[in-house]
């Protein structure tokens, strides 16, 4: 009986000591886990200055979604003329590698100018957008509407069996 009531008595200070131990000096992922798990309290009790308006955020979303409907607007336009391949090419052409002679490295081709094309719309847009709605408020149903349908578009517009025969024309 006395040796089981050693032993327990030996087992709690192992762990007695182990605990304090770990209190000095955590693993680190320990450290991280009880950070992050207090990390949404500090949110929780708000900003001293919560926004008022939503017309900066709406500006900042909208335009992200338009700058990617404008890419694939400008993809289709390239594949459908050579004319308008060669003017979105060298819209692109700033970017390395636009036009590499290197059978070896090749070149980006149009695809540069759809990204400069996706590049400026969504920065045009998102200046003009915050201009004009930086003291608004904007409904949530309307940014998510706005967003989530040019979205679509842009991803409607990625999907070639909606545009099969597109460079055709």
């Amino acid at each position: 009986m006395t040796n089981k009531f050693h032993f327990r008595n030996n087992l709690q200070m192992v762990k007695q000591l182990q605990r304090q131990n770990q209190e000095k000096n955590p693993p680190i992922y320990t450290v991280v886990w009880e950070w992050w798990k207090h990390f949404p309290s500090g949110l929780a009790h708000g900003s001293k200055r919560p926004p008022t308006v939503s017309g900066v955020a709406a500006a900042a979303m909208i335009s992200v979604a338009i700058g990617c409907f404008t890419m694939m607007v400008a993809h289709h336009l390239s594949e459908t003329s050579i004319a308008a391949d060669k003017i979105i090419w060298s819209i692109g052409s700033w970017i390395p590698g636009s036009r590499n002679h290197s059978p070896l490295w090749g070149n980006i081709g149009s695809y540069s100018g759809e990204q400069t094309v996706l590049l400026i719309s969504w920065l045009v847009s998102w200046l003009i957008l915050h201009s004009l709605w930086k003291k608004r408020s904007i409904k949530t149903k309307t940014i998510f509407f706005w967003f989530s349908t040019l979205l679509m578009a842009a991803t409607i517009m990625s999907w070639h069996p909606f545009f099969p025969y597109f460079s055709l024309i």
